[in-house]
């Protein structure tokens, strides 16, 4: 006799960018996922109230409710729950913000649809994401000034003058430094 097969993982997919969110979920649903979709958070919030969910893979940057409050409201609404949070704008600050609010895993964009799915069954991810070994070597100098500004700036939710005055800048030289594309490691 075999063995009989596990069910198919109830995944909630959240992102604003319709083609990636379309393209994902197709690659989950390939692989076996059963896989709703949402294109946003308050959205995400009404399907958690009501779906049997495994987990959650939910974008930072959305309009309405964005992924961080997203993330800390679904977290409240069932704690056992695993949240993926799946960025491109991914830095030390909003990782750490991320699980802060309930995140089990931080993966950055364009991640393999295997990375992400061993990140839903919690399994270990070596190919991106908080499970992986950290490199030894250092970040610069400039990419550590970088994801400064960018938690200061998400802190300020984006004011910039604001943030300018924070940091003892000028509002010029700041919106100079957010221009341009964070600095390598």
């Amino acid at each position: 006799m075999t063995p009989p097969s596990a069910p198919p993982l109830r995944v909630l997919l959240v992102d604003d960018d319709t083609p990636f969110r379309t393209r994902l979920a197709t690659a989950l649903r390939a692989r076996g996922c059963t896989v709703l979709e949402c294109s946003g958070g308050e959205e995400a919030l009404q399907t958690a109230r009501s779906a049997e969910l495994d987990g959650v893979i939910v974008d930072l940057r959305m309009p309405g409710i964005g992924g961080l409050e997203c993330v800390t409201r679904l977290h409240e609404l069932q704690a056992a729950l695993r949240i993926i949070v799946l960025t491109g704008f991914g830095s030390i600050a909003t990782a750490m913000s991320a699980v802060r609010a309930g995140a089990s895993e931080y993966l950055i964009k364009p991640a393999e649809t295997d990375a992400v799915l061993a990140a839903i069954r919690g399994e270990v991810n070596t190919k991106g994401g908080l499970g992986k070994q950290l490199p030894t070597d250092c970040p610069t100098l400039d990419r550590i000034e970088w994801e400064h500004i960018q938690r200061v700036l998400g802190e300020c939710d984006g004011n910039i003058s604001q943030t300018a005055r924070l940091l003892g800048i000028d509002r010029r030289s700041l919106q100079r430094k957010l221009g341009k594309y964070p600095p390598k490691r």
